[in-house]
C-alpha cells in the first residue's frame, strides 16, 4: 500500500511537471495563455483589463530622449493602455554587447525594441525558439498591422523568413514617401561656392575640384578650419551618394555588396567588380589629398556634430544640417544633385519600403504576446502614427486650419535655440530611428521633412531609384544561414576592412588580385550561389 501511494504521489508530481511545461511552452511560442486572454479588451483600449508591466530592452541615442520612462509619449499611452514599459536604455555605442549578452544566455526582455536585428539574425533567433513567430498573433490581434501587409506585398515577402514566419514588427518607409526612403542627403556649403565662384558640381571630377578649391583657397577667410568634406562615417559618403555614380547597387540597398550584372543579367557581387574598384580608387584620391576629413574612421559622433554646427565643412552626407546641428551656420548648406560618374551612371540607390526589419521583437520570456501585439499594432494605425510622431494635441502639435497636424510653435522655435530634433527629443522617441511604426508624409515631421530636407530632395528627385526596381532583403534558410553566419560573415568583414584600408591608404591599389584571390580562397562562390538561391525563391513566388 504504502509503496502504491509513492507511485501515485510520483505520477502526479510527473503529470503536474508536464502540465506546467505544457504552459510554459505555450507562452514560448507565442500562444495567448487562458489568463491573459481573460484580462483582454475585445475593444481598442485600455488594452488589458488589469494593469501589467512588460521589459523592454531599448537603443537611445545622444541626441534623443534620455529615459523613455518619463516621456510624454509613453507616459500618455500607458494611461491609455493599463500597459506599464519598464525601459532598459542602453546607449547606442553599447547595445550590440548588451543586446549579444542577453540572446547568449543572459536575462532576456520581454521585448528588444528599436534593437536594429538583420533578417539573418530574426531567423537564427526564431528557429531557436529565442523570438516567437508572429503570424498568427498578427492574423488575431493586430489588424492595422495586416491591413498594410495586405495593402503591400513587398513588406510581406521583405519581412517574412524563409521558414514562412514573421519574427519582429519592422520600421516602414510610406508609399511614395520619397524624402524618407533616402535617408541621408548630400549637401554642399554654398557660401562657400559662391566665394570660390564655383558652380554647382554635376560630376564626381567636378566635386573633387570643388573640395580642393575648399583646401587650397580658404573660402571661410579664417574664420574656420576648412575640411572639404566630413562626415560621422565613411559610409553616407560611399552607401548614400557614391555607390550609383559608379553603377553599382543597381537593385538597391536592401542587400549588402549584391545587385545586378547590367552585361550579364546575373547575380553580382560588386566588391569584385571594376566599377567599385574605381570608386575606392576614387575616394582614396580625395582621402589621400586631404580633402575627407582624416579621422572619419574614427570620428566621435558628437564631434561630428559640433565641427558641422560650425560650419567648418565644405560638404557633408547627412541629414538637415539647419535641423541637426545649428541654425546658424546650417542655413549656409544646400542640397546637392546626383552626381555623374566617370562612365554616365547617376542613380541614386534606395533601401525600399522596409527601413528596419526587426524594430520590434517578443522574446520567449513574454507571458503576454497578444497584449504585447496590440500594444505595438497601434503605431501602424493612423491615429497610432500621429501619436507615435506628432505626439500630444494641444502639448506638442495643433491642427492648423487646412486640418493637418503641426509642432506648436515652442518646439519649431525653440527658445533655447536648440534645433527641431532636439527639441521634439523632449517629448517624443523618434530619435534614432528604429521604431515599429510606418513613417508617412501626414504626419511624420521629423528632419527629413524640413524645407532644407525637401530642397536637397529635389534635386536628387530626378535620379531616385524606383521602389519596383530594387530587391528585397534576401531571405535565407536555416541552412544557408549557418554558413553565411560563418564564411559569409568573414567575407563581408573582410570587404569593409579593406575598403578602409584602400581608401586610406593603408593597403596598395597594386595589390588588388590579391585582395581578389583571398576573397576566392574564403568561399566567394559558394557565397554568390547561397545568395542567387535565395534570390531565385524570392523572384518565383
Amino acid at each position: 500500500m504504502k509503496y502504491r501511494s509513492i507511485l501515485l504521489l510520483i505520477i502526479c508530481i510527473g503529470l503536474i511537471a508536464v502540465s506546467a511545461c505544457s504552459k510554459k511552452d505555450s507562452v514560448n511560442k507565442g500562444e495567448p495563455s487562458e489568463d491573459e486572454l481573460q484580462n483582454l479588451n475585445d475593444s481598442a483600449f485600455p488594452i488589458v483589463k488589469e494593469k501589467i508591466s512588460l521589459d523592454f530592452f531599448a537603443v537611445h541615442v545622444p541626441e534623443g530622449h534620455q529615459d523613455w520612462n518619463d516621456v510624454l509619449i509613453f507616459n500618455e499611452y500607458e494611461d491609455k493602455t493599463n500597459v506599464n514599459i519598464d525601459w532598459e536604455m542602453v546607449s547606442s555605442e553599447s547595445y550590440v554587447e548588451k543586446r549579444n549578452l542577453a540572446l547568449g544566455g543572459g536575462s532576456l526582455p520581454d521585448v528588444f525594441y528599436n534593437s536594429y536585428f538583420s533578417m539573418p539574425d530574426l531567423t537564427k533567433y526564431g528557429s531557436q525558439g529565442v523570438f516567437i513567430p508572429l503570424n498568427d498573433l498578427i492574423e488575431n490581434y493586430a489588424p492595422n498591422f495586416k491591413k498594410l501587409l495586405e495593402e503591400n506585398p513587398t513588406i510581406e515577402k521583405a519581412i517574412t523568413a524563409a521558414d514562412g514566419n514573421i519574427y519582429a514588427f519592422p520600421t516602414l518607409n510610406g508609399p511614395g514617401f520619397t524624402t524618407n526612403i533616402i535617408g541621408a542627403r548630400p549637401y554642399i556649403n554654398k557660401k562657400w561656392l559662391d566665394a570660390l565662384d564655383m558652380d554647382m558640381p554635376e560630376t564626381t571630377e567636378e566635386f573633387y575640384q570643388y573640395l580642393k578649391a575648399v583646401k587650397e583657397k580658404g573660402p571661410s577667410n579664417g574664420k574656420v578650419e576648412e575640411v572639404p568634406f566630413g562626415g560621422s562615417s565613411i559610409e553616407e559618403l560611399i552607401n548614400n551618394y557614391l555607390l550609383g555614380s559608379f553603377g553599382l547597387a543597381n537593385k538597391g540597398l536592401a542587400n549588402t555588396f549584391i545587385d545586378r550584372d547590367p552585361d550579364s543579367g546575373d547575380l553580382r557581387f560588386y566588391p569584385v567588380s571594376e566599377q567599385y574598384k574605381e570608386m575606392l580608387e576614387y575616394v582614396h584620391k580625395l582621402y589621400d589629398e586631404g580633402l575627407i576629413e582624416k579621422n572619419i574612421f574614427s570620428i566621435d559622433h558628437n564631434q561630428f556634430l559640433t565641427n558641422l554646427g560650425e560650419g567648418r565643412y565644405g560638404s557633408v552626407v547627412w541629414y538637415p544640417p539647419e535641423e541637426v546641428a545649428s541654425k546658424e551656420h546650417g542655413k549656409d548648406y544646400v542640397g546637392m544633385p546626383m552626381l555623374e560618374g566617370p562612365y554616365g551612371d547617376k542613380t541614386l540607390a534606395i533601401k525600399g519600403l522596409v527601413d528596419s526589419a526587426g524594430a520590434l521583437v517578443i522574446t520567449n520570456k513574454n507571458k503576454y504576446p497578444a497584449t504585447t501585439v496590440r500594444w505595438a499594432d497601434y503605431f501602424y494605425s493612423e491615429e497610432g502614427m500621429k501619436h507615435f510622431f506628432m505626439g500630444v494635441e494641444g502639448k506638442t502639435y495643433e491642427i492648423d486650419d487646412d486640418g493637418n497636424p503641426r509642432y506648436m510653435d515652442h518646439i519649431t522655435n525653440s527658445k533655447d535655440n536648440l534645433s527641431l530634433e532636439e527639441e521634439v527629443s523632449k517629448y517624443l522617441v523618434v530619435a534614432g530611428g528604429g521604431y515599429p511604426a510606418m513613417k508617412t508624409e501626414a504626419f511624420y515631421s521629423g528632419v527629413e521633412v524640413t524645407p532644407q530636407a525637401l530642397e536637397a530632395v529635389e534635386k536628387l528627385e530626378p535620379n531616385i531609384m524606383k521602389d519596383e526596381d530594387t530587391w528585397a532583403p534576401l531571405n535565407h534558410t536555416k541552412e544557408e544561414l549557418d554558413q553565411l553566419l560563418g564564411f559569409g560573415t568573414d567575407i563581408e568583414k573582410y570587404v569593409k576592412e579593406m575598403r578602409d584600408k584602400f581608401i586610406a591608404g593603408e593597403e596598395s591599389f597594386a595589390n588588388w588580385d590579391k585582395y581578389l584571390k583571398e576573397l576566392d580562397s574564403m568561399g566567394l562562390d559558394k557565397y554568390i550561389k547561397i545568395k542567387q538561391d535565395a534570390l531565385d525563391r524570392q523572384l518565383d513566388e
